[in-house]
């Protein structure tokens, strides 16, 4: 495995989309130790209310959410954010591939200490080494 590769301090904007309010903190506190602003969202209309306000570098979003699923947040985001990178955050199983489709990315849950940044750097256009080449 190669060594892991955390970006310089970005100072970038990260939305995330996540139910779970411990993954949200997480990611939230984790990102912010590498100098990017955070924006949480539990739900899909918090999420989207905050992508048609704020000025959105990077979404993380989750799949499985309650009301309205990752591809239909997607297609949102991309009619509010058209350039902002989509990451899928997901158990790695059951994303069906018109959702696949519409993300940038994808990151498994399990892996998001070690595939977060990297692929956030990727996707800015920071790093050369690919998500792809990291565990999946």
């Amino acid at each position: 495995m190669p060594p892991t590769v955390y970006p310089e301090p970005s100072g970038g904007v990260v939305l995330c989309i996540d139910d779970n309010q411990d993954v949200l903190e997480c990611e939230k506190a984790f990102l912010e130790t590498f100098g990017y602003a955070v924006l949480t969202a539990p739900s899909a209309d918090k999420g989207l209310e905050l992508a048609s306000t704020y000025s959105i570098d990077v979404v993380v979003l989750d799949y499985f959410m309650p009301m309205m699923n990752g591809q239909e947040i997607a297609m949102e985001l991309r009619r509010l954010r058209p350039q902002a990178p989509i990451i899928l955050l997901t158990e790695g199983h059951g994303v069906p591939e018109p959702a696949l489709s519409l993300a940038d990315a994808l990151v498994a849950r399990d892996r998001l200490a070690s595939q977060l940044l990297p692929t956030i750097a990727y996707l800015q256009g920071r790093e050369r080494i690919s998500p792809s080449s990291y565990d999946a």
